[in-house]
Parts: C-alpha cells; sequence; structure tokens
C-alpha cells in the first residue's frame, strides 16, 4: 500500500514539476520575496501538519480560482497560495526521504512563481 501510494505521490510531484518547468525561473523582486517570506513564516507549521486532503484542497482551490476568468488574485493571495504549496514540498521530503530531491526542485518551482507571470496569464484568458 505504501508503494502505491508513493508512486501515486511521485507521479503527482512530478506533474507538478513538469506543469512548472515550462515557465521560465526568473528571480522575484524583493518585496515578492519579502511576502513570501512573511507568508512562509506565519504558515509553515500548519502546512507542515497538512493531510493530503487539506493539500489537495489548496491545490485545486488555487488552480480553478487560477483559471477563472471572473477571478483576478490579489498578490498576497496569488502567494498565499504558491508558498503554501511549496511548503507542503517539506512536508513530502519527510515523509518520502527518497524523494528528497524531487521535493526541493518542486518547491524552487513554486517558489519561482511570479505574480507579474500570473497577470500577464489572466490577460491572455481575457483575450
Amino acid at each position: 500500500m505504501r508503494t502505491i501510494l508513493q508512486v501515486i505521490l511521485f507521479s503527482f510531484l512530478l506533474f507538478l514539476i513538469s506543469a512548472s518547468a515550462g515557465a521560465q525561473t526568473k528571480k522575484l523582486s524583493i518585496d515578492d520575496q519579502l511576502l513570501q517570506d512573511s507568508i512562509y513564516k506565519s504558515n509553515k507549521k500548519k502546512v507542515l501538519n497538512f493531510s493530503m486532503k487539506d493539500f489537495d484542497t489548496l491545490f485545486f482551490e488555487y488552480f480553478n480560482r487560477k483559471n477563472d476568468p471572473n477571478i483576478v488574485l490579489t498578490k498576497p493571495q496569488f502567494y498565499n497560495y504558491t508558498v503554501q504549496i511549496a511548503t507542503f514540498s517539506d512536508r513530502l521530503a519527510h515523509l518520502y526521504p527518497d524523494q528528497k530531491e524531487v521535493a526541493a526542485q518542486n518547491k524552487e518551482n513554486w517558489l519561482s512563481e511570479s505574480y507579474e507571470d500570473y497577470l500577464q496569464y489572466k490577460a491572455s484568458q481575457k483575450k
């Protein structure tokens, strides 16, 4: 059972990484990094205690809101989602030590998501 869960989890992480891999990694502004740090510090303990159900809820809520053409997330809302999703990678790395590299890459990808790219994506939805 544990092996099946690991395979599913690994596949899910690969999906997340590949979805983010197409995006060009760029350095976030200092203001964005400070906002991310603040969100990370205030949510770390909560997110590290998430169940998979909690994470799934967060993850799918983010994608539903991101893809809804009638919703534009504020910068704090956007980073609240991406930082919490990134933080959950720390939990996965702890639970599945053999997947630490995948979890670290996943975390890096989510932390490199930029609000400006999100706004460009939202503008392209309206066209």
